[in-house]
């Protein structure tokens, strides 16, 4: 496998663990209300448990609330039973067609849990990267190994490949650091 090769596999995994994380923190409440709270809530519709997504349009009227309105009217009280369930710190108005998600003042306390799980969600991010690195690196000693690469262009590899985790990694805690000032915010 030539050199560009195994770079392009370990940018890709790099990649895939930046968009993990991304995922991960979109979960994460701030202080203002958004979709990716409750849309992958799985309600029972017609015996099948579907996500809220797929069931109703979602949308956000004030920065503390939530709307969801079912594209069918026999499914509100399914949705409502899930998020219920979900055990979401959120209060549930219904009004017969739709229901209106308030939620709460963040306290500080809150806000500094919500911290510490983003910093969490960011240290496996970082143990992606650096596994990508790790099997990046077998990769280039075994192709070293096998003479496909000299010495000196696998040792080249190698730097490249470390300054790709450094910059990976800085992704990171860009975007751990704009999480962390969004949930601090009041």
């Amino acid at each position: 496998m030539p050199a560009d090769d195994i770079m392009m596999d370990c940018e890709e995994n790099m990649e895939k663990a930046i968009e993990h994380l991304k995922h991960e923190m979109r979960t994460v409440r701030t202080g203002r209300a958004s979709p990716a709270m409750v849309e992958n809530i799985r309600a029972e519709y017609y015996g099948t448990p579907t996500e809220l997504r797929g069931m109703a349009a979602i949308s956000v009227p004030e920065a503390t609330q939530l709307l969801i309105k079912p594209f069918d009217a026999g499914s509100l009280k399914f949705i409502e039973k899930a998020i219920n369930d979900a055990k979401l710190p959120i209060t549930v108005r219904n009004d017969g067609k739709t229901l209106r998600l308030i939620l709460p003042a963040m306290s500080q306390e809150v806000r500094k849990k919500m911290v510490s799980q983003v910093k969490g969600f960011s240290e496996t991010a970082k143990i992606h990267i650096r596994n990508a690195r790790r099997d990046a690196n077998k990769l280039a000693d075994a192709e070293q190994k096998g003479g496909i690469l000299t010495e000196d262009q696998g040792a080249k590899l190698k730097e490249d490949i470390q300054e790709l985790t450094k910059s990976y990694e800085s992704k990171v805690d860009e975007a751990i650091a704009k999480k962390e000032k969004e949930i601090m915010e009041v």
